[in-house]
């Protein structure tokens, strides 16, 4: 058991535990969570000892193993296999003994010892772990200078979940993985044998992965039982009840202030009023709660252009070798929420990159609208800042006409304020740097957006408010994540891009989580994974049986209803665009015979235009149906 009690420790002045205590029984699995730079991090390092605290004590069993991914494998000769293999110092300490000792006594010792940690089979479980975190067979022969700084914190990650220490603190663990890794990750921790405490942002994580929540506020630990969704509704309700009573103490406070000041100065009321000046004095305040910061994004409005903005014709795409994807035939409307889904080196970036225009086909056509704007945001942007300048700098490069107030207020749209606008690059935390990229990247107020990995350093206020953003913006978004709870409320519309082609994935997210998880023998738990459903076949339905009701039913009513809502939007909007097309070509100018190119240029944007409501109608019939048999 993991004990805290009655910690207290500042940094440079600032008080970040003061009498904060906790319990983690031996084998649970705790998220924990707190805003950003309430000491989180911190703790983690109080708790393995290397910081010393200013009072209290934490106290672990005798001979606790404690692991935690601290920084990246290091870039050398050594392969990823044997790189994890001696992540669990105790094996390879044995195994080198067992090479070079010579006393009988000595080999039997260290030959049972060898069996009791299960040593034969590390070989296998190391390679399991590597393959659930996205590596071959192949890969994990090479060098671990073979790959960049993200892949070698995968690694890392590998590493210490084979050492399998006995209390396993986990930082963010899934900011370098993928979708597919994340889910591995989710259902490894579920059958991890020891105890685990997990600093996430990932919602979905903290309601699959763990069965309570620990919560860091006001320099105190409060344990809630149950996962991230459960804690969230019983710190609502909490603070609904704080509310209230603050209110009413208020009320009874100003209540015996009035009757003091009124009578404090007449002689036969003098001692009722210093009875309830007393009153006050003993009265213990009771402080509404403080509402969390509101995170915003203000994603500028783009121009609405005739369907489709993209179309793909055969297109094949690559790099210096054969293409990584290749026959192509893909449409994109200005109103289109797609994720796309496959596995590592599938080619989803490769297909983002070609979107943006940042890769040029080595076959087939490309159409795109004539105004059409494309906004990008990848994680190896927010790299590509320059650290010594300001985020006013930034964004005054892109914008030199504009006044620093403007500036200034684009800034602010994203949540950088005063203080973060005149700060170097260099000192900002990582979601301030995510939200500077995320501000460029829009800044144009593109009609196509596409995202590669855009939550990774959000946290879940920001990640909310992102929902929020993607959902009210007019343009068409494209999104790469292993945050399944953001794409679960953005998009509508599904790409598997899997054996260098791209098509629809008929099933939604839950059946996709399902089929990764399913795999080969034992399953995701081991790594081993079966090939991806072909696009077009149909899987098993989640929102029926057992998985329908794991969720709350007002919750799922709601989630319904938000999908209906917006695919009534979006056919409100096409047939809008019909009637005005529909009004140009009852123009009898237009069929006049110097007329006849434009006549057909506005006929087939009609034609185009009617197909994409045939598509939102049966995306709305879907939905409604849903709904109906969901009984909302």
């Amino acid at each position: 058991m993991l004990k805290i009690s009655d910690i207290s420790y500042s940094v440079e002045g600032r008080p970040l535990f003061e009498g904060a205590s906790a319990m983690v029984p031996d084998g649970h699995k705790i998220g924990l969570v707190g805003r950003n730079g309430t000491g989180k991090t911190t703790l983690f390092r109080l708790i393995r000892g290397e910081l010393a605290l200013e009072g209290g004590e934490i106290t672990l069993p005798p001979r606790a193993r404690i692991g935690g991914v601290a920084q990246e494998v290091p870039s050398s000769a050594t392969s990823l296999l044997d790189t994890v293999l001696a992540a669990d110092e105790e094996r390879a300490a044995l195994m080198a003994e067992a090479e070079r000792t010579t006393d009988p006594a000595r080999i039997a010792e260290v030959q049972t010892r060898l069996a009791d940690i299960d040593a034969w089979s590390a070989e296998a479980r190391a390679s399991a772990i590597l393959k659930g975190l996205g590596f071959d067979d192949a890969a994990q022969r090479r060098p671990c200078s073979d790959f960049s700084g993200g892949w070698r914190m995968r690694v890392a990650l590998a590493g210490v979940l084979f050492a399998r220490p006995d209390l396993l603190l986990l930082d963010e663990p899934t900011n370098y993985l993928d979708l597919e890794g994340a889910l591995w990750l989710e259902s490894y921790l579920q059958r991890y044998p020891h105890t685990v405490i997990i600093i996430s942002h990932d919602r979905g994580l903290l309601n699959r992965a763990v069965g309570a929540i620990l919560h860091l506020e006001d320099r105190k630990l409060t344990l809630y039982q149950g996962p991230y969704d459960t804690f969230v509704r019983m710190r609502a309700e909490q603070r609904a009840v704080q509310a209230a009573e603050a209110r009413k103490q208020e009320a009874r406070r100003a209540h015996m202030q009035k009757f003091v000041d009124r009578f404090r100065a007449q002689a036969n009321k003098a001692r009722q009023a210093q009875s309830r000046i007393k009153m006050l004095e003993r009265m213990t305040p009771i402080t509404a709660p403080e509402e969390a910061a509101k995170q915003a994004f203000s994603f500028p409005s783009p121009e609405e252009l005739s369907p489709p903005i993209l179309a793909l014709e055969d297109v094949a795409v690559g790099y210096d070798g054969p293409p990584v994807l290749h026959k192509l035939d893909l449409r994109i409307d200005q109103d289109d929420r797609i994720a796309l889904l496959g596995r590592n080196g599938e080619g989803k970036s490769t297909l983002a990159k070609l979107l943006s225009g940042r890769l040029t086909p080595c076959a087939g056509q490309i159409t795109r609208a004539s105004k059409l704007r494309v906004g990008y945001f990848a994680q190896h942007q927010i790299e590509e800042l320059e650290p010594g300048d300001t985020p006013l700098a930034h964004v005054r490069r892109l914008r030199p006409s504009e006044a620093p107030a403007r500036l200034r207020a684009r800034l602010a749209g994203f949540g950088l304020f005063e203080a973060q606008a005149e700060t170097p690059v260099e000192r900002l935390s990582g979601g301030q740097k995510a939200r500077l990229s995320l501000l460029l990247a829009t800044i144009d107020a593109p009609q196509l957006l596409i995202l590669d990995e855009p939550t990774n350093h959000l946290d879940i206020e920001s990640r909310e408010a992102l929902v929020e953003a993607l959902n009210a913006y007019a343009g068409a978004v494209i999104i790469v994540s292993h945050d399944m709870h953001l794409l679960s409320l953005v998009v509508d519309r599904l790409w598997l891009v899997q054996g260098g082609r791209v098509a629809p994935y008929d099933g939604d997210l839950d059946a996709y989580r399902k089929m990764l998880l399913a795999g080969d023998g034992n399953g995701a738990a081991n790594g081993a994974k079966k090939p991806a459903q072909k696009a077009g076949a149909q899987p098993p339905s989640p929102r029926t049986g057992a998985a329908a009701a794991t969720r709350a039913p007002r919750e799922k009513i709601l989630e319904l209803r938000a999908e209906v809502r917006k695919c009534e939007a979006r056919l409100e909007k096409l047939n809008g665009m019909r009637d005005k097309l529909a009004g140009k070509l009852a123009d009898p100018e237009l069929y006049a015979p110097d007329m006849a190119h434009q006549a057909a240029t506005w006929q087939k944007k009609y034609a185009e235009v009617m197909e994409g409501i045939d598509r939102a109608e049966a995306l709305w019939l879907t939905a409604q149906t849903r709904l109906e048999e969901a009984g909302g």
